[in-house]
């Protein structure tokens, strides 16, 4: 996985090597947070729009609460 380190700059070279090695070992992408993001409380109409969208393109998406 290619990393956007503008969004990891919490990591050093030697924790995002260890996370790329692991990813490589299992063949999975792992996704690194400071703290644990708490899943967003939506609304039925926009999880209906977050399903619909994800429908229209092919993706999964993963609403999470915004840390302000």
């Amino acid at each position: 996985m290619d990393w956007n380190y503008e969004y990891a700059n919490y990591l050093d070279e030697e924790g995002i090597k260890a996370i790329q090695k692991l990813e490589k070992e299992s063949n999975t992408i792992i996704m690194a947070y400071p703290t644990p993001p708490e899943p967003a409380s939506l609304d039925k109409a926009t999880k209906q729009k977050i399903e619909a969208l994800e429908k229209k393109l092919c993706v999964r998406l993963v609403a999470y609460e915004t840390h302000s």
